[in-house]
């Protein structure tokens, strides 16, 4: 409690940040994002009442637009390996100072993934090895032409008025090839679909 209230004035100190709400475990995690449905959550791995994974993967299932970041004490690249497969758009040990957290929010606001240099790399080309031959094995060929310009529009970071804009369609229309897209490929939030994208060679890192 202490740790969170202070990590909140900080943050709050920032004028383009705001914490619009907080939770002690996974299950007031995602209760508070489906109602709050915030840009971004700063989500620990090991939490009461829930794992922190888990929570993740279903805050992206509910919230596909939000951007999580995972802020843990542990700094191992097991433990980055498995919040990127759960869809965390960010890792960030704790043992980093604020303005490290700071710089990594805006980045992630921005529709970047960002991981700790001395962690993403690696972790990256593990989690390429380990999925990217079973992606690039999925027929490609089942999407539409349009279905392809919306996922390289995600996987470049657009939110779904941008890739409208982009590609002169109506937000409904990209909403319903976003869903299109989740549905034919099994994958259920935007990191996933980038990753894809990047793996397939749909897009480009």
């Amino acid at each position: 409690m202490i740790v969170r209230e202070g990590l909140r004035r900080l943050l709050e100190s920032e004028e383009d940040l705001a914490v619009i709400g907080e939770a002690s475990n996974g299950r007031e995690a995602l209760a508070l994002a489906i109602e709050l449905s915030p840009d971004v959550v700063l989500m620990d791995i090991e939490m009461p009442s829930g794992n922190g994974l888990e929570a993740i993967r279903r805050i992206l299932k509910f919230l596909p637009e939000t951007k999580i970041i995972v802020l843990t004490a542990h700094a191992d690249e097991a433990h980055a390996q498995n919040a990127i497969h759960a869809g965390a758009a960010g890792f960030l040990p704790k043992q980093h100072s604020v303005n490290a957290l700071r710089r990594v929010i805006r980045k992630v606001q921005q529709g970047r993934n960002v991981y700790i240099p001395s962690i993403s790399e690696s972790s990256a080309r593990f989690h390429l090895q380990h999925n990217g031959a079973a992606m690039k094995k999925q027929d490609t060929s089942k999407l539409t032409s349009r279905e392809i310009e919306v996922l390289q529009c995600i996987a470049g970071g657009s939110s779904n008025k941008q890739t409208a804009e982009v590609l002169g369609i109506s937000i409904k229309t990209v909403e319903k090839h976003r869903g299109h897209l989740m549905e034919k490929l099994g994958i259920h939030n935007t990191a996933s679909l980038t990753r894809y994208a990047i793996t397939t060679g749909i897009a480009h890192a």
